[in-house]
């Protein structure tokens, strides 16, 4: 018995025609692929030696020498920004990473189960759900000490229960849907039909999940590093730069000015992918259109 997951199939060259007609994907995917090659770009140059100090150029005012000014320690803005993009991708990619390929299985896990398996699982994901990441580093970094790893593992944590019931309540809509009692008529088990039918039916609530906790997580790193919790000197940090301008607003504003612009932008970007990625292919969208 042949069984057809239960959703509009579109070729791709229809799938990139209504991308290329999305605005706020268009918008989104261009920032996003600039911060991106920016981050890329930082690891074999930048303007300026990030940890080289300057003492003598110091507060330097934004010019053609240095285009988005200079810190408290002569250090090149841009060329801060610019490495400071890599981590903060980094942190959250593989924060995001941690929470989508742990928290996924659970919530789906927990739907395909029902019963007291999904109620114990649920109850277990809001208890992890109340400590903030904030919090979850707090507590790492006392036993470990602060650093991006540890940055790292808190904001996954974080991400693991907001997946779970991304998954759970997307897989939950699907169970009583006809082609999954078409397979469960056919012997196939729970966990072939969680697999085969289930997660491609909620892979693009997934995705744009993961545009959403990617923007956070990014917003996340940078607060984790202004309280000093996360990538560790001399290596830069949006977070981590906005700190060290808020005593030096008046003299310095580019201090801050700038690495905040990075920080809205790229959240920006990302939140106009997802809802871009989320009208071209959400099904409900294709139909109205």
């Amino acid at each position: 018995m042949t069984l057809h997951i239960d959703i509009p199939q579109e070729t791709l060259g229809s799938i990139l025609a209504k991308a290329f007609r999305n605005r706020s994907f268009l918008i989104g995917f261009a920032i996003t692929v600039l911060v991106a090659a920016i981050a890329v770009i930082s690891y074999v140059w930048t303007p300026y030696d990030v940890t080289k100090l300057v003492i003598s150029d110091k507060t330097l005012a934004p010019s053609a020498a240095h285009w988005f000014g200079t810190d408290h320690f002569g250090r090149d803005i841009l060329s801060m920004i610019m490495v400071g993009a890599r981590n903060s991708i980094a942190v959250a990619l593989v924060a995001v990473g941690i929470g989508m390929g742990v928290g996924v299985p659970l919530g789906a896990f927990a739907a395909a189960r029902g019963g007291f398996v999904d109620e114990a699982l649920m109850r277990l994901n809001d208890l992890v759900f109340a400590f903030p990441a904030l919090l979850s580093a707090i507590m790492i970094t006392a036993i470990f000490g602060p650093g991006a790893i540890n940055a790292i593992i808190a904001i996954g944590i974080f991400n693991i229960p907001v997946f779970a019931r991304v998954a759970r309540a997307g897989a939950l809509a699907i169970w009583p849907r006809e082609f999954i009692l078409a397979a469960r008529a056919a012997g196939k088990s729970k966990t072939q039909i969680t697999i085969e039918h289930v997660l491609p039916n909620i892979a693009t609530l997934l995705l744009v999940q993961g545009t959403i906790q990617f923007a956070l997580g990014i917003l996340a790193e940078a607060g984790l590093s202004y309280v000093g919790l996360g990538a560790q000197p001399p290596m830069p940090s949006w977070g981590r730069t906005l700190f060290d301008a808020q005593t030096r607003m008046v003299v310095a504003p580019w201090m801050a000015i700038f690495p905040g612009m990075a920080i809205v932008i790229t959240v920006l970007g990302l939140n106009l992918l997802g809802d871009g990625i989320a009208d071209i292919l959400d099904p409900k969208s294709r139909r109205q259109r």
